[in-house]
């Protein structure tokens, strides 16, 4: 990992990134192959409304824009930006005296990479680099950029080089920086599935409990037609013996896990609980496990799949 460049620290920069402390304002930039749609991904996944190859002289317009839309939903505003626009160098010194006189004090994050490992993933995505239209080779328009962008550097706040960075070391590295703006979103979030086995498991799921081995209200002709959702049953399954190992274990199992998925870059997570039918066990403990995660800060959503058909 390589930083050239902090001028400010991450939650210092975003904390007074802007003149009225409603939003931040990240502007993306750097050499074409270095990453930014990665750091740009990142930031919506924080919260971040993202805006992707904006001409620069659009910036002070879409964020008065944003400003002005009072913008609850999001935590504040991330910008891409690359050189496709001929006039890039003189359209950035102007853009620049625009936010100053507007008092808009955007925090820039330039990234970059060696030459080498820049001509091995353009080989790799087999797209054109935005200069190669003038009538320059790939090397060639890589140095122009490099050229054309090197007062854009000297004015960012964090440099980095991600020449050994894979997609997730970039994730981690922007994560780290801004950390605290991480743990006001909740961090990961937690997708909760109950379902039945005799109709599927799910899919999409990375984690996948069968809870069959826990007494089944089905049997009880009071309870079959009741929901995991009631307490009754919730009583009935969880306050077992095997229901009272099974839910401690589990949420402790649970606890060490996600913070670990959550520093390997992960932003969801989905866990199904599965029955025999989806209707009692399965539900009684995806609701007991939100509750518990729910109260810890973690963002969670509910899907009881099989509900109705058990």
């Amino acid at each position: 990992m390589a930083i050239d460049q902090q001028v400010l620290s991450a939650s210092s920069m975003l904390q007074a990134g802007h003149s009225s402390d409603c939003y931040p304002v990240i502007i993306v930039t750097g050499l074409s192959g270095a990453g930014k749609s990665t750091a740009l991904n990142v930031f919506e996944d924080l919260g971040f409304f993202c805006v992707d190859g904006l001409p620069l002289s659009l910036t002070p317009t879409i964020m008065q824009l944003f400003a002005r839309e009072n913008p609850k939903d999001y935590r504040g505003l991330a910008l891409g930006m690359d050189l496709r626009q001929s006039d890039f160098a003189r359209e950035w010194s102007r853009v620049g005296n625009s936010l100053q006189q507007k008092n808009i004090q955007a925090q820039i994050i330039f990234l970059e990479a060696g030459m080498g490992v820049l001509v091995r993933r353009y080989a790799t995505t087999r797209r054109p680099h935005p200069l190669e239209s003038k009538g320059l080779g790939l090397e060639q328009a890589m140095e122009k950029e490099k050229q054309i962008l090197e007062p854009v550097r000297s004015e960012a706040h964090l440099v980095v080089d991600t020449s050994d960075f894979s997609i997730h070391d970039l994730r981690r590295v922007i994560k780290e920086k801004w950390e605290f703006l991480d743990q006001t979103v909740a961090g990961i979030r937690l997708h909760l599935i109950s379902f039945g086995f005799k109709y599927g498991m799910p899919s999409e799921a990375d984690m996948v409990m069968d809870l069959r081995f826990l007494p089944n209200p089905y049997f009880e002709d009071e309870l079959r037609h009741l929901t995991g959702k009631e307490e009754i049953i919730s009583n009935y399954v969880l306050e077992s013996d095997h229901g009272r190992s099974f839910m401690n274990h589990s949420r402790k199992y649970l606890g060490v896990l996600i913070p670990l998925f959550q520093k390997e870059g992960r932003y969801r997570l989905t866990i199904a609980f599965g029955c025999t039918g989806g209707r009692h066990r399965s539900v009684a403990v995806v609701e007991d496990i939100a509750g518990f995660f729910r109260k810890k800060g973690h963002l969670i959503s509910i899907e009881h799949r099989h509900l109705q058909l058990g």
